[in-house]
């Protein structure tokens, strides 16, 4: 069955380390997209850091950000879905985060905001290229009426590894935990995840399950990858996502997601 949508994680898997797309990946990218093919992103990334690389892409799909907790049009902003942490529960996990000593973020839509500005929000803003903002983040949540689209912890790989049981036990199905770098731990809304999406997305445009590709690295990105009927893991991605996914390609300095989509959308061999 031909591929008919595809979509594909941003940092590690369709952009370089110097967080650029090549040449290639572009332009396969358009040829892909010429054939009637959807292509579209899918990122742990808030909207306003996405934004630039669907735009130069010239994609015409809705893209997935906060890890399937917000569908959103590229050019009008529209939003076509989203699900949030509630306030008081989110305010729970902060303090919580807080008394354990960790580091977070909250993100509020095209938000990002933290209580105190330290060395890890000052490499998160150099990655993602946003502002975050320093504020009360107990205030803050007893204001916001809904919630927060995410929750990022960032600490050493051991210490989240730590971590990540005592939330699980403390809060349940309630949020779903996962990791999209070694140090990046993102706690979203209990029943979203990228492949949620992902699915929501295809049946909005009649496609079928079989007819998804989805390509990425990390853990963040399994429930795409298993979701797709073909799922793709990069050169570059973590050996657990490596032995989930139906295909292996190259790394994302070797321009990876050009060759999968090169090899089974384009059938270029």
């Amino acid at each position: 069955m031909a591929i008919r949508l595809v979509a594909m994680d941003l940092d590690d898997t369709l952009l370089r380390e110097d967080w650029t797309i090549s040449p290639r990946v572009v332009k396969t990218i358009q040829k892909a997209q010429a054939q009637g093919v959807k292509v579209t992103i899918a990122t742990g990334r808030m909207p306003i850091s996405a934004r630039p690389y669907a735009e130069q892409l010239e994609l015409d799909v809705p893209i997935i950000t906060y890890h399937g907790a917000m569908i959103q049009q590229v050019i009008s902003g529209e939003i076509l879905f989203r699900r949030v942490i509630p306030s008081p529960l989110a305010s729970k996990i902060i303090q919580d985060l807080y008394k354990r000593g960790f580091y977070a973020q909250i993100y509020l839509k095209n938000r990002v905001i933290a209580q105190t500005l330290n060395e890890w929000s000052q490499e998160y803003a150099r990655i993602a290229s946003v502002h975050i903002e320093e504020t009360d983040l107990s205030n803050l949540l007893n204001q916001e009426p809904e919630g927060v689209e995410k929750i990022l912890v960032i600490a050493e790989e051991t210490a989240l590894g730590n971590l990540a049981p005592l939330l699980l036990e403390s809060y349940g199905e309630r949020v779903h935990i996962t990791k999209s770098k070694p140090h990046f731990m993102e706690i979203t809304e209990g029943t979203v995840n990228k492949g949620v999406a992902l699915d929501a997305l295809a049946k909005r445009y009649g496609i079928a399950q079989q007819e998804v590709m989805a390509i990425g690295d990390s853990f963040n990105d399994l429930e795409m990858i298993l979701y797709a009927g073909l799922g793709v893991a990069m050169g570059n991605a973590r050996s657990e996502i490596k032995e989930k996914a139906d295909f292996v390609t190259f790394t994302n300095e070797e321009d990876g997601v050009a060759e999968a989509i090169e090899r089974f959308v384009l059938n270029v061999r």
